[in-house]
């Protein structure tokens, strides 16, 4: 499978099972720090039970979100921890962000993203 075709298969499966969720990144410090917030489509799951190993924890949820999303939105491509994500209106911290995971013959296709809250 080609980039292309695995970029065009994921898009279609966002249009199915995908919801908006926002990708927040805060500067500065204080109660009222001022943040930078951005729509993406991704789609939200929880972990298996196999897969609670190392730092995944119990109500850890998984997150895809598509590259291309991202850079349209114009989001910060290096997400860390602390970061967040808002799901369904509650901000969850970004732990883990993978951006080797989900490539095709080396090109970037989405992020896996690992949040907690």
């Amino acid at each position: 499978m080609t980039p292309d075709e695995s970029r065009a298969d994921y898009r279609a499966t966002m249009d199915r099972v995908g919801e908006v969720v926002l990708i927040r990144r805060y500067t500065g410090s204080g109660q009222n720090r001022p943040h930078f917030d951005a729509e993406v489509r991704a789609r939200v799951m929880g972990y298996e039970p196999t897969e609670l190993v190392g730092g995944v924890i119990q109500g850890d949820r998984k997150l895809i979100v598509l590259a291309e999303d991202m850079i349209a939105a114009q989001v910060p491509l290096d997400l860390r921890k602390g970061d967040k994500a808002v799901i369904r209106g509650k901000e969850c911290n970004i732990e883990a962000a993978d951006d080797n995971k989900r490539r095709v013959a080396g090109a970037l296709i989405a992020y896996e993203l690992q949040v907690r809250g």
